[in-house]
């Protein structure tokens, strides 16, 4: 489904059919990834919501505009809140996000605190507070934004993919590898530039006193293998007016592709409490 915002296209993937009289769950992709990277996701979830899934500016079938100005925070925002009331009839939604856009994802739930049902956050975190660890994030992503522009679309998935975070991805085979990769190199140099600098975590708003407005029930979702995700996540948790972490054992950075059948579980039992108590399984 292509959504037309101000004057860009948001491409929006439904995979299954939509019943208006079902709540809403939509999944947003992180940096590099695109829609349909949750199908496989998606189509193991309970028939009992609706499911969406966002392709970001700047990625997948949505537009990649040169204007930075539609990659702020604040744009991402409007974007999600744009989508999420066509696809809901402005009724609150369930969002699922996952490093990125987990972030915008939380971004969006602090934003408009009504306006949600539900909240994972898969790999995320809250942005960071410490001034000079964010503008060191800042620099180090404008360095990233420069590689990109000086290098190819393939050169610059390998240099992010060898990050150590992605390390226990190295355990599939050359062959998934490659297709994970290739899928990748797709991308648009102009849409991952300005998302770096528009998004990054070194300059998006930190949001770590803003956690407590968040009124449902918060799932936090970290591999077992990622340190640095799961010690953020074990200490923004208690941040949450209510929130559990959940440890997602032999997992990298993604969960929901290094350990599905977890994720998809953790996911359902989530969903399933959102049901109305004789409808729950």
């Amino acid at each position: 489904m292509e959504l037309f915002f101000k004057d860009i296209k948001l491409n929006v993937e439904i995979p299954k059919e939509f019943d208006a009289s079902k709540d809403t769950v939509i999944f947003i992709h992180g940096f590099t990834g695109s829609a349909d990277e949750w199908f496989p996701v998606i189509e193991q979830l309970p028939d009992t919501f609706n499911y969406a899934a966002i392709d970001l500016i700047g990625h997948g079938k949505s537009d990649k505009p040169v204007n930075p100005d539609y990659y702020t925070t604040e744009a991402i925002i409007e974007q999600i809140k744009f989508i999420k009331d066509k696809l809901t009839l402005s009724n609150p939604a369930i969002l699922i996000g996952y490093s990125m856009g987990g972030r915008a994802a939380l971004s969006f739930a602090t934003a408009y605190p009504k306006e949600i049902k539900g909240l994972i956050l898969e790999s995320s975190s809250a942005g960071i507070k410490n001034d000079a660890e964010r503008k060191k994030r800042y620099e180090d992503d404008l360095k990233l934004v420069q590689f990109i522009h000086d290098h190819t679309m393939e050169e610059f998935i390998e240099l992010w993919y060898d990050q150590e975070m992605f390390n226990t991805q190295r355990r599939f085979s050359n062959d998934k590898i490659k297709k994970l990769h290739r899928k990748k190199y797709d991308n648009s140099k102009i849409g991952m530039m300005n998302i770096l600098k528009g998004f990054s975590t070194g300059i998006m708003p930190p949001l770590h006193d803003k956690l407590k407005t968040i009124p449902v029930k918060v799932v936090l979702i970290s591999g077992e293998l990622d340190s640095k995700y799961t010690f953020i996540n074990s200490k923004i948790v208690r941040g949450f007016h209510k929130a559990k972490h959940k440890v997602v054992k032999n997992s990298g950075h993604n969960t929901h592709l290094e350990e599905p059948k977890r994720f998809i579980e953790i996911v359902t039992n989530y969903l399933n409490q959102l049901l109305p108590a004789q409808v729950q399984k």
